[in-house]
């Protein structure tokens, strides 16, 4: 079996078939229900009781998901009005500037999809913890699991939203609001407390699913960016996490950076710490259709027709190293041509702006920019996507260990030996591939500031160097369209200070965080507004 689709589990309790060797015996055992105390459960059926509480997470790669929220306002992703439309009543530009409302889509998205997830887990811990759910020897396990993946959605709320209320059971009691730092020490404290509950596996039975492996990747990026969420820097906790995922000898990098985007990706790439699991048919992934032109369909010779949308922003194409072949592994660029040859489209490193329009006249065009290209197009399918999503791969643990070795000063030597082990499979050269404390403690090579149209610095705003920039250069180039960039640029400070394309900086930095969506709000007396909105 490739793997195990978490979000498409169910158990079936089916009654068993009677061979009736007498009309008229009276004495035969009936085997037509299947009671409590005859249910014996197996893995198999608690990943199922369990599967509601993953299967929102889904929502990563589709419509005005996870990947919005956290590309849109960065400084890679930018998705202009195209011929074909895309202004979607403004959406898209409030993203890039960084003036979104407590209505916007994708900010509300998140915040519902994660309480969702906790709810639906929530539920089920309720009634395995009261008996109603029986599983038997597989109780702290399965206890255990519930509560790592609530931690993991609280996680990436205390990300998001911040101060938000944290619900343990399942009820109708209206939740009061908690703080960012009560949000944090209820989403550390949980993954602590279950890791040696955990299983250690890294196989079939736990792809998709919270492990030992997945808990400990979850504390690494929460301590990572503990000082964005309480003021104190957990630099050494986080170092401590990467530590016991390199120790267990249990991961490694892919040979080849794009064997974590293909369609067969599974249990057996070792890069792979925690994967969303997503099926064509029955729980797809449909953001490749913000990517690609309709056109794009000669192209690939798909069945369906995409109506893209989202394209790099050209300051951070530039900034790439000559002769990293992450570019052309992330981004379709130049012409592209039908199997006969044909020139369909040519994806251009040029953008005019956000709108396209100049003087009154529409300039918008479908070449504008290089197009995300970073997950194996698949043309067999009639409109979603099957290709799984590695949220952790092992490549992060080792950046995160290399900055955190920078951040405490300490033996930087060996963080840019850990820089120098991701990139070298993206350079032919080693020596190109090899980089120095130096390096990684130089400024950013993006070329910050908002574009004219033509491309050029129009207003360069703050110029101040990024403190380890070459740092966030690595991880702006190798986690590019991961769902990262935003939480990258708050921790590195350049997400309310820069400005770039046609983004100029909200400097008050209300906007490092969302707003609670107006109608949660609304219905709950006990909540107020995040500052600024």
């Amino acid at each position: 079996m490739k793997k195990i689709k978490i979000g498409i589990l169910a158990i079936i309790l089916a009654g068993s078939t009677l061979t009736i060797q007498s009309c008229f015996n009276l004495d035969e055992e009936v085997f037509s229900e299947v009671t409590e105390a005859s249910f014996i459960p197996t893995d198999k059926d608690v990943a199922a009781l369990m599967a509601s509480a993953y299967s929102p997470l889904t929502f990563i790669l589709n419509w005005q998901g996870y990947f919005d929220v956290q590309e849109e306002p960065g400084d890679n992703i930018i998705t202009p009005t195209r011929p074909n439309g895309w202004d979607d009543g403004g959406t898209y530009r409030r993203m890039h500037q960084h003036q979104w409302t407590d209505q916007q889509w994708q900010p509300w998205n998140v915040y519902l999809t994660a309480y969702e997830g906790i709810n639906n887990a929530n539920r089920v811990l309720d009634q395995v913890k009261d008996g109603s759910l029986p599983v038997g020897d597989l109780y702290d396990a399965t206890v255990a699991e519930l509560r790592a993946i609530r931690a993991f959605w609280y996680a990436m709320l205390l990300d998001t939203h911040g101060n938000v209320p944290i619900v343990t059971a399942f009820t109708d009691e209206i939740p009061t609001q908690a703080t960012r730092q009560e949000v944090y020490d209820f989403v550390t404290s949980e993954l602590e407390e279950v890791l040696n509950e955990l299983s250690d596996l890294t196989d079939a039975t736990t792809y998709g699913r919270m492990n030992k492996w997945a808990a400990y990747m979850t504390l690494a990026r929460v301590y990572l960016n503990a000082k964005v969420y309480t003021g104190t820097a957990q630099w050494e906790k986080a170092l401590n996490c990467c530590n016991a995922i390199i120790n267990s000898g249990k991961f490694s990098l892919s040979a080849d950076f794009s064997d974590n985007f293909k369609m067969a990706l599974d249990y057996t790439n070792k890069e792979v710490i925690f994967a969303v699991p997503y099926d064509n048919i029955l729980a797809g992934s449909a953001q490749h259709m913000k990517w690609y032109p309709p056109v794009s369909r000669f192209v690939f010779q798909s069945k369906f027709q995409c109506w893209g949308g989202s394209c790099a922003n050209p300051q951070f194409i530039n900034s790439y190293q000559p002769g990293d072949k992450r570019l052309e592994k992330t981004w379709l660029m130049g012409p592209q041509y039908d199997p006969s040859g044909k020139l369909i489209w040519t994806c251009r490193n040029y953008l005019p702006s956000l709108t396209c329009y100049k003087d009154g006249v529409n300039y918008t065009s479908i070449d504008y920019g290089y197009r995300v290209y970073k997950w194996e197009f698949d043309n067999t399918t009639s409109y979603y996507w099957g290709n799984d999503f590695a949220f952790f791969r092992y490549a992060e643990t080792l950046l995160t260990k290399a900055e955190c070795l920078l951040r405490l000063n300490r033996n930087g030597d060996e963080a840019a030996a850990l820089v120098s082990q991701v990139r070298a499979r993206v350079f032919d050269n080693p020596a190109e591939a090899a980089v120095t404390e130096a390096d990684l403690r130089a400024d950013s090579k993006i070329k910050y500031g908002t574009l004219d149209w033509d491309n050029n610095i129009a207003n360069p705003g703050d110029q101040t160097p990024v403190e380890f920039g070459g740092l966030y250069d690595e991880l702006g180039w190798e986690f590019a369209c991961e769902a990262q960039r935003r939480t990258q640029m708050i921790r590195f400070g350049t997400f309310s200070s820069k400005n770039w394309f046609n983004h100029t900086a909200v400097t008050d930095g209300h906007t490092k965080i969302f707003p609670i969506p107006l109608e949660v709000i609304q219905a709950n007396p006990n909540l107020k507004q995040n500052p600024g909105y």
